[in-house]
This record gives C-alpha cells, sequence and structure tokens, in this order.
C-alpha cells in the first residue's frame, strides 16, 4: 500500500524514450509535468542539479558541480561512490537560451567527445524535452550507451523534484 495520503501531490509516471537515430546519434524524449521554466532551472541550477542527476540506484551522488550557464561558460560534475571512487564530467556551454534550449560539449574524453543539445517545449504547463547526442564516431556512442538508458532513472528523479518545487 501506498504510504502517501491523498493531499500530497505524486509525480505523473511519464515515458522516456531513447532511440538510437544513426551511428552517432541519440535522442532522449520525455515530458514532464511543469512549466518549461522550472525545467530548465533544474538542468541549470547546480543545487537543483544535485538532488537528481545522479542514478540513485547505482549507489552515486553528485559530489561537486559548478555550472557557468553562459554562452562559453564551462561546467564541471564530479560523481562518486564516497570520496573513494570519483568520475568527472565537464565542458562548455555552446548556446544557452533560458527555457528553451541548451547545448554543451562533452570534453572528457580525451578523442574528442559529444555535443548535447537539449530543447524544452511547454504545452499545456507541461514540458516536452528532448536531449539529443551526436558522438564523434560509433564506437563513442556503442561506449555511451548506456547513459541513455540511465537517464530514465535520473528523469523520474527529476519528475520527483519537480513535485517539491511546487508544480
Amino acid at each position: 500500500m501506498d504510504a502517501r495520503t491523498e493531499s500530497e501531490p505524486t509525480p505523473m509516471r511519464n515515458r522516456t524514450t531513447v532511440e538510437r537515430k544513426s551511428e552517432r546519434e541519440l535522442v532522449v524524449t520525455r515530458t514532464f509535468d511543469g512549466p518549461a521554466r522550472l525545467v530548465f532551472e533544474a538542468w541549470t541550477k547546480p543545487e537543483l542539479l544535485k538532488l537528481w542527476w545522479a542514478p540513485k540506484s547505482m549507489g552515486m551522488s553528485l559530489l561537486s558541480c559548478e555550472a557557468d550557464v553562459r554562452v562559453g561558460g564551462r561546467y564541471r560534475f564530479v560523481f562518486g561512490h564516497g570520496t573513494s571512487e570519483t568520475m568527472a564530467f565537464f565542458g562548455r556551454y555552446l548556446e544557452v537560451t533560458p527555457n528553451e534550449r541548451l547545448v554543451w560539449t562533452n570534453e572528457e574524453d580525451a578523442g574528442g567527445g559529444s555535443v548535447t543539445t537539449v530543447t524544452f517545449e511547454e504545452k499545456g504547463g507541461k514540458t516536452l524535452l528532448v536531449l539529443h547526442d551526436l558522438y564523434p564516431s560509433k564506437e563513442a556512442l556503442d561506449e555511451g550507451i548506456g547513459f541513455g538508458e540511465g537517464l530514465r532513472e535520473t528523469f523520474e528523479q527529476l519528475d520527483e523534484l519537480l513535485v517539491t518545487l511546487g508544480v
């Protein structure tokens, strides 16, 4: 039995689709129950990113989150299991259109990283989010394909966060 009371808001169970569009392209789509402004804030404010970006099932947390969200600004996210094993993801923002679009590089791979584009389209108080990753090669996408699958869980965590933000 669900321990929630009837007055407590519950997140909607939205479907995340992960689709390989070509040898180098991965597209992840999901609708969030909230306005684009709040969904965009959850993607751009470090204090909010820390609350949803790391998949809880992996026992990881976002230990450090730096994001200078402006064209030319840089980001660095450090994930880990405590303080022993860590991994960093970093790059720079190429495009920033508030509440509509983010484009950034993923530079942690010495062989050239992917470029991620996220669009936020509001319809009737909900936000259609489309994440498009363009990898430098088929092999790079093959190695990174688990990232798209991991987004299913993190997007569920974002749904839960949006409920707490008053959506």
